[in-house]
């Protein structure tokens, strides 16, 4: 619904922009007129925000989706109806791997969970360096982005304020996101200054330049603003190409269980575009196109960190469990 509550699918002019451009829409012939659709498949958007990019009535889709899953967990008690998402639910809701051990005053490292699952030996170089360079201690959460696209929105704001509690009883003043999702879902929702992770490099003069051709896939909440693009940009010594044509790496809004047809499709597009390496800078991106099969997949971090650590695909889950525990050295 728009500011004013009025529905804004009933803006709908049914041009077809959104189903041309979206393969879950295109999939089922469906626009976003179509009221009664969006709510037998909310779950399977993979809030990717292209139907809004394409939109001439001005319809947020990404938004509308979001608030039917929201207005379906209310009908329903506070919990999820759809079936499949049981573990990601008890492991984020209260995130069991979280550590703030390592906390300190003034500015701190936020990996956010899936960065450490897939580069753990590019994390703790990283999280040596910031401690060894700057005193910067890192803390290991997730940002509530999974739980809060399930539509969970009361354990969405648990999650914000625990956050927010932590580190103003730490006397955190900075916290430096290293997943772009972290960043955009938590940068107007935390009482301290959120940065980027290649501003700060930038700014302690530390990092390599990767050089060549660089072919770089646009994250989803990157994609409009492109912030982290141009933080970026400063560590390249090539020529750049952004891949902005494949709408999404297939994670996005924790749709995959429910179309995976249509989430490798992404991957399989993407491999027969015959790029001979794919940089991305996003874990989540890196990981799902790694496990789908896909090579020469470069996470831009660990190659100017210079560790050229590949994802961790096969112990993504076990990697993720041991951050409960690691030190900042």
């Amino acid at each position: 619904m728009g500011m004013n509550g009025d529905i804004l699918t009933d803006r709908c002019i049914h041009c077809g922009a959104c189903t041309r451009s979206c393969d879950f829409l295109g999939k089922y012939g469906i626009d976003l007129g179509n009221r009664k659709k969006m709510e037998e498949l909310a779950y399977h958007c993979f809030l990717c925000g292209k139907c809004t990019e394409v939109c001439p009535a001005g319809i947020d889709g990404r938004e509308e989706f979001l608030g039917i899953r929201r207005r379906q967990v209310q009908k329903n008690n506070g919990k999820v109806a759809a079936e499949g998402y049981e573990m990601l639910i008890a492991e984020k809701q209260n995130y069991i791997f979280r550590n703030y051990r390592n906390i300190t005053e003034g500015s701190v490292l936020f990996p956010g969970c899936n960065f450490p699952s897939f580069y753990p030996e590019t994390t703790k170089k990283l999280s040596g360096l910031l401690r060894k360079e700057a005193g910067i201690g890192t803390v290991y959460d997730c940002c509530g982005k999974p739980v809060a696209e399930l539509g969970l929105e009361s354990q969405e704001e648990k999650i914000i304020n625990r956050i927010n509690m932590r580190f103003k009883e730490a006397g955190v003043k900075e916290v430096i996101m290293l997943c772009p999702n972290c960043y955009y879902f938590l940068k107007d929702r935390l009482d301290v200054r959120v940065s980027g992770i290649y501003e700060v490099l930038k700014r302690l003069g530390t990092g390599g330049k990767i050089a060549g051709q660089t072919d770089i896939f646009i994250p989803c909440p990157d994609k409009k603003e492109k912030l982290w693009m141009s933080q970026i940009e400063s560590f390249l010594d090539s020529t750049v190409h952004m891949i902005e044509d494949i709408q999404c790496c297939g994670l996005g809004g924790c749709a995959r269980g429910k179309e995976p047809d249509i989430s490798g499709g992404f991957t399989e597009r993407l491999k027969k575009a015959g790029y001979p390496k794919i940089y991305t800078y996003c874990g989540s991106c890196a990981g799902k196109f790694a496990r789908d099969g896909m090579k020469g997949i470069h996470h831009i971090l660990a190659d100017i960190l210079e560790t050229r650590e590949e994802p961790d695909v096969s112990r993504s889950m076990m990697n993720r469990a041991k951050s409960k525990f690691w030190q900042n050295r």
